[in-house]
């Protein structure tokens, strides 16, 4: 991913967290020769080792499984929010931007078996579930229900490499408390990002 360097975030902490609050994201390799992409849940995970891992799975229908290949990097893409800056903000003349955050992790995929594909899924409705008002859980559900996971399959990443861009107007740090000020008065994404630069300001 293309990043300036000020707009680089090599902060781990920071980028783990993100991931973990923003797990539905992309998953991309190649199938014949062509890019496919997949939206799904990947969560991030240590393995036995002590590694970070993103722990997932598709459904069989769907031909992306057919390429997996432990050999070759997959990438995964996770998007935070984004908002449209004016230029009218700025107290010098220059053109709008737009200012965003989003990290891709590269890593080389492994297919886990049914029984470790069913402990993620139980991984991954027992984190969902936890502030649903009426939660659910796979441990209650009946063989026949539980037998859809012949249908997936799941997998684990082991990452090699992260990209964070945290586009945030950090040259245009005299401008910042107008943005700031302005974005906080537009829709969620605006104000998320609002609220991110103000972090960096404090």
């Amino acid at each position: 991913m293309y990043t300036p360097p000020h707009y680089q975030n090599n902060d781990i902490a920071e980028i783990k967290d993100f991931l973990v609050q923003n797990s539905f994201g992309i998953l991309i390799n190649i199938i014949d020769n062509k890019p496919w992409g997949t939206h799904i849940p990947l969560e991030l995970e240590t393995d036995g080792n002590g590694h970070d891992v993103l722990v997932g799975h598709i459904a069989k229908a769907n031909p992306q499984w057919k390429g997996f290949d432990e050999e070759a990097e997959v990438l995964c893409i996770f998007n935070g929010p984004h908002a449209y800056v004016s230029s009218s903000w700025y107290k010098e003349e220059e053109v709008p931007t737009w200012n965003y955050i989003a990290v891709h992790v590269y890593g080389k995929l492994k297919v886990l078996s049914e029984a470790e594909t069913m402990q993620s899924m139980h991984r991954l409705v027992e984190k969902y579930e936890h502030d649903s008002k009426d939660p659910i859980s796979l441990k209650n559900m009946s063989v026949k229900t539980l037998r859809q996971v012949k249908g997936v399959v799941g997998f684990q990443i082991q990452i090699t490499d992260i990209q964070a861009t945290y586009k945030l107007s950090q040259t245009r740090v005299e401008d910042h408390p107008k943005i700031i000020s302005e974005l906080g008065e537009r829709d969620a994404g605006s104000k998320a990002i609002a609220q991110k630069m103000d972090a960096k300001n404090s």
